[in-house]
């Protein structure tokens, strides 16, 4: 607060070691269960192969969305949509209630009806959410948010920034910080998103970069004193 190959998605349709000199509680114990560290390495590889798995779904749900998006033209808009979608699937009750395997799928389909209409979602967003549901993959919803993320940058040239602050920064100061960012980076393009954190206890910090692995941190009042004139945010006013 990482180039793949993606699998093309539809949317039309839903020798042996030697053991080392040891304690005899220790040689005993392997002598026991010679076959648990086999055991445990086969459960880890199983794991990290299933994430892998989700990760490469998550990632051609999100380029096959990214493409009907650019062939519509409408790559922001939908980025706008995917936004609304983080934010509608980050409250647990709303997630749980769509990975529930007990419910049914039509009142899945008739709650993000709802969604889609309460939301102002693209229609074409709406049927994405309803393939999911039918392929019983809306559980990779928020991988597929972040996935969409990173497509959408690469194809825009656009670096996210995301900001946190204990309250919610004005237009112009959001503004002078994307182009801060812009400066900083050399992106055609800068989008900017706001997450409210009050654990900052006072200012704000920008995470920004391709994995977001690049932060100015401003949550002191201190260290924004010192360094507000060398990026020029001017007259921000900190929450206290």
């Amino acid at each position: 607060m990482a180039a793949l190959q993606h699998t093309p998605i539809s949317l039309q349709s839903p020798p042996s070691a030697r053991i080392p000199r040891t304690s005899i509680h220790n040689l005993a114990f392997s002598t026991a269960f010679p076959s648990l560290r086999t055991r445990l390495k086969l459960t880890v590889a199983t794991s990290n192969g299933r994430a892998r798995m989700a990760s490469a779904a998550a990632s051609s749900y999100a380029v096959a969305l990214a493409d009907l998006a650019k062939s519509n033209n409408t790559l922001e808009k939908t980025c706008d949509d995917v936004e609304k979608i983080e934010k509608i699937f980050s409250e647990k009750q709303v997630y749980d209630f769509f990975i529930n395997p007990t419910i049914d799928a039509e009142k899945k389909r008739q709650m993000l009806d709802e969604i889609s209409s309460s939301s102002s979602l693209q229609p074409y967003t709406n049927n994405f959410l309803n393939i999911l549901v039918d392929a019983k993959r809306i559980d990779l919803i928020n991988e597929i948010v972040k996935e969409y993320e990173i497509v959408y940058n690469k194809l825009t040239d656009t670096v996210m920034a995301v900001v946190s602050s204990v309250v919610q920064l004005e237009a112009q100061h959001l503004t002078q910080i994307a182009k801060q960012v812009q400066k900083l980076t050399g992106a055609k393009n800068v989008r900017v998103k706001t997450l409210i954190d009050p654990t900052l206890v006072a200012g704000f910090t920008v995470r920004y970069g391709s994995t977001g692995s690049k932060l100015i941190d401003l949550s002191v009042k201190k260290q924004l004193e010192e360094i507000a004139t060398q990026l020029d945010l001017g007259d921000i006013k900190l929450g206290v």
